[in-house]
Order: structure tokens, then sequence, then C-alpha cells
């Protein structure tokens, strides 16, 4: 599938979300590695994934890349600007990227991302790369859409314990200390690795990077694999892709919810939540849920 067609269709997916099921019914089912990218504003995500593209086509394979930025509470506009840091990759065949405004979808996503994702998987691509809005301390929406999370981390943005307390820490599999050339980075990591240790996970998971030179990008990029390998081996990842769909599904009964709220003037609750469950189930029998 050429990248302009698999860009219509993405344009189609987000504008006319009900259409989606019909446009992914008839492609083929493919499993491919989905790497989720996410972290705070400015910790150099963007710059880190230029280079992770890099290491995924000197092994000769394809990859998509999703990249969401912030919209307007105002106008939904957004300024679709962290493509611009891989722009050393825009005339390369095998590299497709895609950037996405969030249309206020709270987790850093945009709704319409695991309908975008099974697309990709399906267009071809050997891998599948996600880039998050910058994040605070409870957006966990990557889990739900990724096979592997990697959680980018940078010295010098605000106080280290706020950020260890945060949600988002405990959803990744890996934990890139970017800009590792900074002072405060022996603190981080320090910080980091006495975390990890609460909770069990294994120290090893903590990459020392910089985007900038490339330092630490292979050792990355052999955690990814690893990771990927690991949750192939362990069938982990038949149990992550069935939380995918569960997930994607609650979100699908939201959108048809809310979307019939919206055009009623609400007497009782507890009447028009009867009305409500009715029509949806009937939506899912009859193939009209409005998705995949």
């Amino acid at each position: 599938m050429d990248h302009k067609h698999i860009a219509k269709l993405i344009t189609r997916i987000e504008n006319e979300p009900e259409k989606a099921r019909e446009i992914l019914k008839n492609l083929p089912k493919r499993v491919v590695p989905v790497i989720g990218f996410t972290g705070s504003p400015g910790v150099g995500k963007s710059t880190l994934l230029d280079q992770i593209i890099g290491k995924i086509r000197s092994k000769g394979k394809t990859v998509a890349v999703v990249a969401v930025d912030p919209s307007s509470p105002f106008t939904q506009g957004a300024f679709l600007a962290d493509r611009v840091r891989m722009k050393r990759h825009y005339l390369d065949e095998g590299v497709f990227i895609r950037s996405m405004a969030s249309r206020g979808a709270l987790g850093g996503l945009n709704e319409s991302i695991y309908d975008v994702v099974e697309l990709l998987e399906s267009s071809g691509f050997d891998f599948v790369l996600i880039e998050t809005v910058g994040v605070g301390q409870a957006e966990v929406e990557v889990r739900y859409v990724s096979d592997v999370v990697v959680l980018v981390l940078s010295p010098g943005y605000g106080d280290e314990m706020q950020l260890l307390k945060a949600g988002v820490m405990e959803i990744a599999d890996i934990y890139a200390v970017n800009k590792s050339d900074l002072i405060g980075t022996d603190s981080l990591c320090e910080q980091l690795s006495n975390f990890l240790a609460l909770t069990g996970k294994d120290t090893s998971c903590i990459v020392r990077t910089s985007a900038l030179n490339g330092s630490g990008v292979d050792e990355l990029m052999d955690k990814i694999e690893m990771t990927w390998k690991n949750l192939i081996e362990t069938e982990k990842l038949r149990q992550i892709r069935k939380q995918r769909i569960k997930h994607h599904a609650e979100n699908l009964a939201r959108r048809i919810v809310q979307k019939h709220f919206s055009t009623l003037e609400i007497q009782s609750p507890y009447e028009e939540v009867e009305s409500i469950l009715k029509i949806l189930c009937e939506r899912i029998r009859t193939g009209q849920g409005g998705g995949t």
C-alpha cells in the first residue's frame, strides 16, 4: 500500500470514525511490534525517535510513526511539529510518518489511534512507533495501545520525587534517561533505580541515552527488541492484545453514549441509561458500533 493511500485512509478514520470498521475489515491481519514513546514535554522524545528510526532502517526493516501533537482547547487545531525532528527520513520509502492532533482526547493520544495502528500493521510495516503528547502524571493511555512502552525521562525537569510518584511510571517497560550528559543524570538514575526496586522491576530496564549524539540508542533498540521477543515467547503479547481490544471496545461504547446524550434533554437518568444500553446492544448485534 503506497504512502498517499495510507494517509488518505488515516484521514478518513480520523474524520469519520464510524467508517473504520468498513476500512479495516478487508485488510490482512498482521501483528508487528507496536512501540509507544511517552514522557513529559521537552525530554527529547521526537529526537530520540528519529534515532530509533535510523536504527530500524539500518537493519533493512520498515517503520511507520504516529506522532501526536496537542490540540488547542479553543479551535481544536494543532501545530504538527514533532515530525520536523524526523525530517531526514521524509524521502525514505521505508518510513511513513504521520502527525495527528490529539483533538482534546485525554491520555496523550487521539481517540482514533487504535484503528490507525491496526491500519499501519495491516499495511506491511515491520514496526509501528507511537509518540504521545507530552504527558503528566496520570496519562497512561499509551499502555493500552502499545506492546512495549518506553518512558523517556530527562534530568532537570522539576522535582524528581514528583516524577517518581506519577502513575505513568508504572506502565513503562523501558526507561530511557535522555540528555544523559546533563548534570543531575546520576541522581535521577539512582532515584529511578530505587523506585524500580520497590516495585519489583529489574533495574536493567534503565537506559541512558543522548538523542543528539546517538549515545545509548543501540542499547535502547536492543532492549526494545528483547522485550518484544520475551512477550512472544511467554505469550504475554496475547494478553496485551486482548486488553487492547477490551479497552478499545470501552472507548467505542463511550463514544456512542456521548453521542446519544448530546441530543437529549434528560428527564430521568435511570430511564436514559436503560435506553442507551438497549441502543448499544442493538448496534453491537448488528455490527454498527462505530468502529472495529
